[in-house]
């Protein structure tokens, strides 16, 4: 049996769609008897309607950057929440303000403080029907087992200096990772590595038969770890560290099934 992890922004889902040869890769795949799953920054409830919308089947998922795990039934496995005086103080940090939006990760529910045009989670909850919730700065103090914060700015160097603010303050705590304009921030000592190797914990699977891909600076991590694989449309200096690039995940499937 061998392991496939795809990361999903950019890599199985570009331009607002999964193209065909991916979906019949990956059906393929695990006709084989071998095991796929995506590995996403996004939350669950906003995973979930696209693969389902596309014919994507997994048999596990890792979302929030590595901070929480399902199978493929979508039960739970695994959840590394931050702690809630932490959430509290990093909402409330000035260069938060100029985010189109504040989103609170907390199982498979997403929290959304402040809504502003422009935000890629309201346009997205608009066309795939995400289950948003929206509360107050008041209701922020109240949330518990927040697993991950996510940030989402117009400019991707405002993004850039909320990023080294947030890891300046509160490095020893949390980590915060910049994709272009957006900002995940999670505990210290998760990510997408992480994720994976708690996934083979819980699961029993070795490493030894596992192909990652990705395209992002959050990719980084596993691809090191797992010598992992590049789309080629991916950052230059993720191709750079990936053992080789690929122009879609279908064609990396295909080469290793």
């Amino acid at each position: 049996m061998k392991l496939a992890a795809s990361d999903f922004d950019g890599t199985l889902f570009k331009t607002d769609s999964i193209c065909g040869e991916d979906i019949a890769a990956v059906r393929e795949w695990r006709k084989a008897g071998h095991k796929f799953g995506v590995i996403t920054g996004r939350d669950y409830g906003l995973l979930l309607p696209l693969l389902q919308h596309f014919g994507i089947e997994s048999d596990f998922v890792v979302c929030n950057n590595g901070a929480i795990l399902f199978d493929g039934t979508g039960r739970l496995l695994y959840q590394a929440p931050i702690d809630r005086d932490v959430v509290v103080a990093l909402a409330l940090q000035p260069c938060l303000a100029g985010s189109l939006h504040v989103a609170f990760s907390q199982g498979d529910k997403t929290y959304i403080f402040r809504n502003r045009e422009g935000s890629w989670i309201f346009r997205e909850a608009g066309q795939w029907n995400f289950p948003l919730q929206i509360i107050s700065e008041a209701d922020i103090a109240h949330l518990e087992g927040v697993q991950q914060l996510s940030l989402g700015f117009a400019a991707a160097e405002d993004a850039a200096a909320c990023t080294r603010q947030l890891n300046e303050l509160f490095g020893d705590r949390i980590i915060a990772c910049q994709n272009r304009g957006s900002v995940d921030i999670t505990s210290r000592t998760i990510n997408k590595s992480q994720g994976i190797k708690k996934l083979l914990e819980l699961m029993h699977w070795t490493e030894d038969r596992l192909y990652v891909i990705g395209d992002e600076l959050n990719d980084l991590p596993m691809i090191r770890r797992f010598e992992g694989y590049a789309i080629a449309s991916a950052r230059e200096e993720i191709r750079r560290e990936a053992k080789q690039t690929f122009p879609t995940v279908g064609s990396m499937l295909r080469q290793f099934i």
